[in-house]
């Protein structure tokens, strides 16, 4: 098959998937030379955390508004927009530890910046991939942050070994321009269709930004007409949203713990050195690249070939992969080896990446035309999960340390494994109760 054979649409989905690479690189890249600039001028703890968690609050703030600006003028601008602002702040900003409030600003810039990212993605796949390829499309695209985390934490290190701390900023904003270029080639919204089927299926024509009234033809040669407003309190108020944001938040705070705190415990918690384990700590990321993928693939052969619907589907393998990431983040205390440590993390955060074949899929389903908007709503739980779930690991450890004074047992970490360990449980029955895989926004 010639390249100009494949369809449109799946350059679409590998430019998408390269965005969430890319997107991650930045973020492990600026906590890696970050950390090394602020270890070399003697920044303490308290402060380094400051402009390490300053991103997030600009990522929280600019979710919801993603998903609207998605709505309104067009998931591809929108998309645009964020990475040129992100890249050229990373360009223009110095990395100097003792300019707290330039990098404050510079932070918050790239956490705004980067919260349009994702509600963006999910209106422009909305757009471009029909029902039955969604699974593994969003499988796909969302798997890149894992590999983006991965190839940061294998490459980036050497970077600011050999070049400095700047460098990382200079690549970061290289490779922003470099997919603005490719996106802005290649990138486009899907052609128009008048056609019934089209609408009903929830993709093309029926999912671009709308002005005022718009009529769609019906069935009965017909035709009806549909505002823009978008239905923020249906929206607010519908039990299928909550249970995708009760999801997002557990698989978040899951996630965050694990990827903030997960060096501390191997340094502190087994008393290893994060240089003698080599690449062996970026297993995890692979593991949920190498997962998330897999759940995609599963979903749409369930759903193509009518094994499950689409409700049972998002359903299984959200249950399956939260339950089986529960038992693995309850169990990583109980290993006191680097390999068993590394063997439950990696167990924990694939099946948490298969669990996104059901509930980070389901925006589409249930609100294809709102898809940014859901994903900007349950995002910002996500984010805001990490923001708690990282701090109130920090003060579990605290305490831990207060009574035991010794972070090297197995009891001072039970705790910070547990809490996602039962929030997967709860999560995953908050779905199974309320979840659908049917459309009910309009």
């Amino acid at each position: 098959m010639s390249m100009m054979k494949i369809p449109k649409r799946y350059w679409i989905v590998l430019l998408t998937f390269i965005c969430t690479s890319v997107c991650y690189v930045e973020r492990v890249g600026f906590s890696i030379a970050y950390t090394f600039a602020a270890d070399a001028v003697g920044v303490d703890q308290s402060s380094k955390g400051t402009i390490l968690s300053t991103f997030y609050y600009g990522y929280a703030c600019s979710q919801v508004p993603g998903g609207w600006a998605a709505q309104k003028i067009g998931g591809r601008r929108v998309l645009l927009i964020s990475f040129i602002l992100w890249s050229l702040t990373c360009a223009l900003v110095p990395l100097d530890p003792s300019r707290v409030m330039v990098l404050v600003i510079a932070r918050l810039l790239v956490g705004v910046a980067q919260g349009f990212i994702f509600p963006s993605i999910h209106t422009v796949l909305a757009q471009w991939v029909p029902p039955h390829e969604r699974s593994r499309s969003v499988s796909l695209t969302t798997s890149g942050m894992y590999l983006g985390a991965a190839a940061g934490m294998l490459i980036l290190p050497s970077l600011v070994k050999y070049r400095g701390p700047q460098s990382v900023f200079a690549a970061e904003a290289l490779l922003g321009a470099t997919w603005s270029v490719l996106w802005l080639m290649y990138a486009s919204d899907p052609p128009r269709s008048e056609h019934a089927k089209a609408v009903a299926a929830g993709f093309g024509e029926s999912l671009l930004p709308m002005k005022g009234n718009h009529k769609v033809k019906v069935e009965d040669g017909g035709t009806s007409t549909r505002t823009s407003n978008i239905p923020w309190k249906k929206i607010l108020l519908s039990l299928p949203v909550w249970a995708i944001v009760v999801n997002n938040f557990t698989f978040h705070y899951a996630l965050y713990v694990l990827m903030n705190w997960l060096p501390t415990y191997f340094e502190l918690g087994l008393q290893l050195s994060l240089q003698e384990m080599g690449s062996s700590k970026m297993l995890p990321y692979l593991n949920m690249f190498l997962f998330s993928n897999i759940g995609g693939i599963a979903a749409d052969h369930l759903v193509t070939k009518r094994i499950l619907s689409v409700t049972r589907t998002r359903k299984f393998l959200n249950t399956i992969g939260f339950a089986v990431a529960s038992l693995a983040l309850m169990a990583i205390p109980m290993f006191r080896t680097s390999g068993g440590a590394i063997f439950c993390s990696s167990v924990a955060l694939g099946f948490l990446a298969l669990g996104r074949a059901g509930f980070a899929v389901n925006h589409m389903d249930i609100a294809p035309r709102y898809a940014g908007i859901v994903m900007g709503v349950s995002n910002t739980a996500g984010t805001l999960a990490g923001i708690i779930g990282v701090g109130l690991t920090g003060k579990l450890l605290e305490a831990a340390k207060a009574s035991n004074s010794d972070l090297s047992s197995p009891e001072s970490w039970r705790a910070v494994f547990s809490i996602p360990g039962l929030l997967c449980i709860l999560s995953s029955i908050v779905f199974l109760l309320f979840s659908t895989g049917e459309r009910i926004f309009d």
